[in-house]
């Protein structure tokens, strides 16, 4: 029988490019499907750089915790791209199934005949199907790539917009200046949603704020119109509506307060202001997104690294999510000193510089790797010689189970912190390798 997994292949060829940003081709689809773009549950639409999944994880954690049906859509996929679309239920959303997947994938193909789309294109398209077909209290939408011209911006009329931190990322679509990526994703603002934005660089603020004035789109700005802090190991939100004194998040990272600010902030704009307190403080304790700051406690790979070592994961890859891992990195060192290794993989079209910078000083050591599921994947060789022209001890592996197995032979007077980071493909090819695929 025919496999969701030969569908996208083929969905690989009917387009030259993998990233063709551009709203028409999309467009002509979803006619001919009947248009279920405008037959979606109200909607989230989440753009930025960093923070996108993180924010829409703590905002389906807190509406799931209320009793309410969520769709999701996020991307990129770690190990299966299920894990793209989950479909909202009662008692939890789930990632799609097989036979839902294949059947919409095949009526994209059959409407779509051979034109042009792109690979995201046309399973956006199929993932509206699949949310436009299975009622729902919320849709959470997140961008694939910049905003404007990003195949989720075919929908007209959101419930609300909102765009987390903003830097430099993807310069070869985005442009290498933080006011053109502003600009990017401040094109999902609409004329009367309201847009609510995550405190910013203050140059991308300027923009995004600028964007949402000339065309009529309420502002509710971090920092101004609702703030976020830690106090007494509780994490403190206030807004013109009040105060939410919540436990701290259980994602990791000071970085993830401001996620969790966003999302209860994008849910107080958006008209869901009267759930529960103790949907959020559930939101908080509950609120999970592989590869953010992970830790791995089970699995193939434990056996491969040194006795009582502890074992994070986070798919951060650009400089900004570099300081906010380090920055979490050297929270734990204070609070629980441990001696912290890192294990990288990267992309060649990554900034390795400017993500690795943020840990010199910080880690002991660096250990590259050669991502095996990626063309464009920076051999470990050139990893480590970047990393040791940046003041790391370095060296190359051939494998995560090979640079894990090389810590484990060393003399340990404590157990180290391992981090492995710095792609969310090489973030998907250690999930797949340790047995724990996303759920």
């Amino acid at each position: 029988m025919e496999s969701s997994d030969a569908l996208l292949a083929r969905f690989l060829a009917l387009h030259p490019k993998v990233i063709d940003l551009s709203l028409g081709r999309i467009a002509r689809l979803l006619a001919s499907l009947g248009h279920p773009e405008r037959r979606l549950p109200p909607t989230f639409h989440v753009a930025g750089t960093n923070g996108k999944g993180s924010t829409i994880a703590f905002t389906r954690a807190i509406l799931e915790a209320a009793g309410l049906s969520v769709h999701v859509y996020t991307s990129p996929h770690l190990v299966r791209y299920h894990e793209r679309i989950r479909i909202g239920r009662p008692d939890g959303s789930r990632i799609v199934d097989e036979q839902r997947l294949l059947d919409a994938f095949r009526r994209c193909e059959e409407a779509n005949g051979r034109e042009p789309i792109t690979f995201f294109e046309i399973t956006t398209a199929a993932a509206f199907l699949l949310f436009a077909e299975s009622p729902a209290d919320a849709l959470l939408l997140e961008v694939g790539l910049g905003g404007e011209a990003d195949a989720t911006n075919v929908i007209t009329d959101p419930l609300v917009t909102v765009v987390t931190p903003v830097s430099l990322d993807h310069p070869e679509y985005l442009g290498d200046r933080i006011t053109t990526v502003a600009a990017a994703k401040a094109g999902i603002f609409k004329r009367g949603v309201p847009a609510v934005i995550a405190p910013q660089d203050p140059q991308a603020a300027a923009v995004l704020e600028a964007r949402a004035e000339r065309i009529g789109a309420p502002l509710v700005i971090g920092d101004q119109d609702f703030s976020i802090h830690e106090e007494g190991g509780r994490l403190v939100y206030q807004d013109e509506r009040g105060l939410l004194d919540l436990p701290l998040p259980r994602l990791a990272g000071r970085h993830q307060h401001i996620n969790a600010g966003t999302a209860i902030a994008a849910l107080r704009t958006g008209g869901f202001d009267r759930l529960p307190v103790a949907a959020y403080e559930a939101g908080m304790k509950n609120a999970d997104w592989p590869a953010r700051m992970q830790r791995l406690t089970r699995g193939d790979l434990i056996g491969h690294a040194p006795e009582g070592a502890e074992i994070w994961l986070d798919g951060g890859h650009n400089p900004e999510g570099g300081r906010a891992i380090a920055s979490a990195m050297a929270d734990m060192e204070e609070s629980r000193p441990a001696p912290l290794v890192l294990i990288v993989g990267m992309l060649g079209t990554k900034d390795a510089v400017g993500f690795l910078s943020p840990f010199a000083g910080l880690a002991r050591e660096l250990l590259a790797v050669s991502m095996t599921t990626q063309l464009a994947a920076r051999p470990a060789e050139e990893i480590a010689e970047i990393a040791q022209d940046l003041g790391f001890v370095t060296s190359a592996h051939a494998s995560v189970e090979a640079a894990l197995a090389a810590l484990k032979h060393q003399d340990w007077d404590h157990p180290p912190r391992i981090l492995i980071t710095g792609s969310l493909y090489f973030a998907g090819e250690v999930l797949a390798a340790n047995g724990t695929p996303p759920t």
